[in-house]
């Protein structure tokens, strides 16, 4: 025996079962409650280069990748977090109701109003924590930032109808599930009852993955693309713009809180013991004090400004213009994110149609696969 079956056996012991086995025992056990971990790559610690820790100066020439946590960190920023709200909170204060499709009438579905009481309650309390506002946010959230929404899907075995007490049963669960800890398996072969998606739990062992069949989770994705399973997200679009306004947003609040140095004092013909009893003089009677300083020289004193002295300094323009790129990530008009000041009468309303027509009713119209 050598060192790599010894080592491989070493793994299968402390693992106390095989690869094969551990796939088997996911796929064909019976449901028992929720399978899928409710938090996952959002509570990882956020550490990137390209930002500053407490004290720590961040380098400018580091950007820092869109990661799952990034992106969460990136969406509690104000001008991003204004974005997905406007986006978010107009779908989930939509009023909603349940009615049968593709033109049919409800008189010709067997039942039909009291399936579709059924399903309302069901919606209106999907699991025992969530409404179906907080469902859909939590799950719009994800989606909007980065293109992947997720819902497992725990059907009730053995449901066959509303109860005998008057109160319907619920015929399904439904748990949002963090869509970053969600991986796609390009063999699936298009059974629903096959596996087709694995839940990265980041735990060690069996409970490592968490294998779900097609029919177990609705996994929702914004901007499908050919060469990738994965969504867009609006935030993924947008994130190199927010890290450059987040850089310029810190310089200018750095310059407003005169931590940065705009000008200095020219004086010509000191000696150097001089130059340091002006220096001492000024630091301990005059900086902070408010005090008028009196100062008595052959030449006067020059101030060398090292900029303009003017609101230019603060690169608002720059600033402005990073907002509208974000609107545009968005699919937002400009005003969405606070800029009115090329708002009259004529356009508001005209920028407020907009805006639902091309970000709203496209996310809302967004059909999990229940």
């Amino acid at each position: 025996m050598n060192i790599r079956e010894k080592v491989r056996g070493a793994m299968r012991r402390v693992g106390d079962v095989s690869l094969r086995e551990w796939l088997s025992t996911n796929l064909f056990a019976g449901r028992d409650g929720r399978r899928t971990a409710g938090a996952g790559s959002n509570l990882a610690p956020f550490s990137s280069p390209g930002f500053a820790r407490a004290g720590v100066p961040a380098p400018h020439s580091l950007v820092p990748k869109p990661t799952p946590a990034n992106l969460r960190r990136f969406a509690e920023t104000p001008v991003a977090r204004r974005a997905i709200n406007a986006i978010k909170d107009r779908i989930v204060g939509m009023r909603w109701r349940i009615q049968p499709r593709r033109g049919r009438v409800l008189e010709q579905l067997p039942d039909g109003a009291q399936r579709i009481q059924v399903l309302t309650e069901n919606f209106e309390a999907p699991n025992p924590d969530d409404s179906f506002r907080s469902l859909i946010e939590q799950v719009l959230e994800d989606v909007i930032v980065g293109g992947f929404g997720a819902i497992e899907l725990d059907l009730v075995e053995g449901w066959t109808g509303p109860s005998a007490g008057g109160t319907p049963a619920l015929p399904l669960l439904m748990w949002p599930v963090d869509g970053a800890t969600i991986r796609i398996m390009t063999d699936w072969d298009g059974r629903p009852d096959s596996p087709r998606y694995a839940q990265v739990t980041g735990l060690f062992g069996a409970d490592g993955q968490i294998v779900l069949n097609d029919n177990e989770l609705s996994y929702i994705r914004l901007n499908p693309r050919t060469h990738t399973p994965f969504g867009l997200g609006r935030l993924e679009v947008a994130f190199e713009t927010i890290n450059a306004f987040l850089g310029a947003y810190r310089y200018a609040g750095r310059l407003a809180s005169n931590s940065v140095v705009q000008y200095a004092l020219w004086l010509q013909g000191l000696t150097p013991a001089h130059h340091e009893r002006l220096i001492r003089w000024w630091q301990d009677e005059i900086e902070g004090t408010g005090r008028v300083p009196i100062m008595s020289a052959e030449s006067k004193p020059e101030v060398l400004r090292f900029a303009a002295g003017t609101d230019a300094d603060l690169r608002l323009a720059w600033q402005e213009f990073l907002v509208r790129i974000i609107a545009n990530a968005f699919d937002l008009p400009a005003q969405f994110l606070g800029l009115e000041q090329d708002v009259n009468r004529s356009t508001a309303g005209e920028m407020s149609d907009l805006g639902f027509r091309s970000a709203i009713v496209p996310t809302a119209r967004l059909r999990p696969s229940i």
